[in-house]
């Protein structure tokens, strides 16, 4: 085994963040989404932890500039889409010491290709100064979600789906993300969000929060879309054995007639913040005070992410940690 990905509550030294900066991607939002990364941005940097946010080009950067505090840090970098969380580098600790595991990137089944995103990850991880290692398989960070323990949740509609990896079978998956990620249990759960770009991320629907719990979303009014989803997730997680804690659901939104796959569970851990996006929801300050109950050693706020969500992500979908070596522990509690 190569390591273990540390849970994402382990202390963390920096933070990568993608700054937006493509108007086709963001069409009509993508000053608003500029701002919103921004706030996240300015308030994990005030929180006291390193942020590096990434920016496209020297118009990005002043645009950038302008909205954050000058504790954080920029870095001009060639990427296509801001989603670090899938193109980023997968950061695991071996013996105290880190290094990087990049895997094949197809743009999400196909659906999103742009220019920089298959060889970001590498980049971030060589000027790190981390040993990389690059995986025989397609792959994103936001499909999978780990406690630290070995235990690792996923969705079958994303890592099953053929448009990733269709020569591999659920057991050459697992045998890969123990290999790769030193996940040895896979706790598999059943379709994401409704309309999610990513054919189901895992970081929309299920995280977890301590060793073997797991915060689920709850729907929340009977127009709730994914009400059956969160339903067969919590009934599979239950039977697989994990501690389910239950958060609310933004309920039913709508973008333009369509649902959009918004959802409190795409909520950052940063060293000592965790970050929930909200979405102008009658139900966002229940679920800023639910995940806050599950950290009790870290400030929870919520942010405006609706405009992020427009290009199809939020907030930990725009961010990857860069985790301490050594791991100084494994639970927050």
């Amino acid at each position: 085994m190569p390591g273990m990905m540390p849970p994402e509550w382990a202390p963390q030294e920096w933070l990568w963040i993608g700054f937006p900066h493509d108007a086709q991607e963001w069409p009509g939002y993508l000053d608003r989404a500029q701002e919103q990364i921004a706030a996240f941005a300015n308030h994990v940097a005030q929180s006291g932890q390193g942020v590096r946010l990434l920016v496209r080009n020297p118009a990005n950067e002043a645009r950038a500039r302008a909205l954050v505090s000058a504790t954080v840090t920029l870095e001009q970098r060639s990427y296509g889409d801001i989603w670090l969380r899938d193109t980023g580098p997968l950061v695991l600790t071996d013996k105290g010491e880190r290094k990087a595991v990049r895997f094949g990137f197809n743009g999400w089944g196909g659906k999103y290709l742009m220019p920089g995103d298959q060889s970001i990850g590498e980049e971030l991880a060589r000027d790190a100064g981390l040993d990389l290692a690059t995986s025989d398989w397609i792959l994103e960070g936001g499909a999978v979600d780990g406690d630290g323990t070995g235990l690792a949740v996923t969705t079958e509609q994303c890592l099953l789906n053929p448009n990733r990896n269709p020569h591999l079978t659920r057991a050459d998956i697992e045998q890969r993300l123990d290999r790769d990620l030193g996940f040895n249990r896979i706790l598999w759960l059943g379709e994401g969000l409704i309309n999610d770009h990513t054919d189901g991320h895992v970081d929309n629907l299920a995280r977890f929060v301590a060793p073997g719990t797991l915060a689920l979303p709850q729907a929340t009014g009977a127009g709730d879309p994914n009400a059956q989803i969160y339903a067969d997730a919590k009934a599979r997680a239950e039977a697989f054995g994990v501690n389910v804690v239950q958060i609310p659901s933004p309920g039913r939104m709508e973008r333009d007639g369509r649902i959009e796959p918004a959802s409190y569970a795409n909520f950052a851990i940063t060293s000592h913040l965790v970050v929930v996006p909200t979405f102008g929801s009658l139900h966002d300050a229940d679920g800023i005070a639910a995940i806050a109950e599950l950290f009790p050693d870290r400030v929870t706020i919520g942010l405006p992410a609706d405009a992020v969500l427009a290009g199809g992500g939020g907030f930990h979908c725009a961010s990857q940690q860069m985790p301490y070596a050594p791991v100084a522990a494994l639970t927050h509690r």
